[in-house]
């Protein structure tokens, strides 16, 4: 999940907000939200809802995106919105990104708003998905708001993560493992950078399933969390320390030159 990056235009061709008014305010913590995509953006499972979905060969070719995707792209289109309708929609989708807390101010500079009517926005949020028993919650914490899964799932959500230790991971996963591997200790952003996709998600991935971990913050501004691999790392590839990992230059791509691609990393 991306840090949203505060721009003063309202989004949707929304009117300039009106100034300030009153404010109110949310509560605590409880088990964070999985992110389990760790694929490249643009990709997708293909999967169609049992029994709702169009039938193969229906029609949905036309739309933009994975052509298998239900609903398609035209049913979101076709939605109209009120102003604060778009809001409300921008803020569930900015807090579905987060990998943090995202305060209230930030947020409201995102969206183009004003604070008080994200305020109230995200209590009404919070209230909705409470009251409908929704999988998933939202909370103010540590001064920003997040979704977290409900804690009643937790049963069901710790069955799913130990069911995905047992499959294989994903080519953006190894991806990302190999830049750590080969690059640490290593930040976040740098291993975005390399790779040119957000990568929280499969950090998080990679993260629970131990094969790698924070190892110190970054001396630069903003003192960035540095991750390396693990021992379980090793242990999964055999080897017992990681000078035993093949040299990079002989899985490069035939013209990448090894001194360009560390000048990246």
């Amino acid at each position: 999940m991306t840090e949203p990056t505060p721009s003063p235009t309202a989004p949707g061709g929304k009117p300039d907000p009106a100034p300030p008014g009153p404010e109110p305010v949310g509560p605590a913590d409880t088990a964070q939200l999985p992110e389990a995509d760790e694929r490249d953006p643009g990709t997708g499972s293909g999967a169609e809802p049992s029994g709702r979905g169009p039938a193969a060969g229906s029609g949905a070719e036309g739309f933009e995106g994975d052509p298998t995707a239900w609903p398609p792209d035209e049913a979101f289109d076709a939605t109209d919105l009120d102003d604060r309708g778009w809001t409300r929609r921008d803020l569930e989708a900015i807090l579905l990104v987060a990998d943090e807390p995202v305060p209230a101010t930030v947020l409201a500079e995102v969206v183009g708003s004003r604070l008080s009517e994200v305020e109230e926005l995200l209590v009404d949020l919070a209230g909705e998905y409470a009251r409908d028993g929704r999988g998933f919650v939202l909370r103010m914490i540590a001064g920003g708001w997040r979704l977290y899964t409900h804690p009643g799932t937790r049963t069901a959500v710790e069955a799913f993560l130990r069911a995905g230790q047992q499959s294989r991971l994903t080519r953006a996963a190894l991806e990302t493992l190999a830049v750590i591997a080969y690059r640490q200790p290593v930040t976040r952003f740098q291993v975005a950078a390399v790779r040119g996709v957000n990568v929280d998600g499969v950090f998080r991935t990679l993260a629970s399933r131990g094969l790698i971990q924070e190892v110190g913050t970054d001396p630069g501004p903003g003192q960035a969390t540095l991750y390396g691999t693990t021992p379980a790392f090793l242990e999964q590839l055999g080897l017992n320390d990681l000078d035993q990992l093949p040299p990079i230059k002989d899985y490069l791509p035939e013209g990448v030159d090894l001194l360009d691609l560390q000048e990246q990393l």
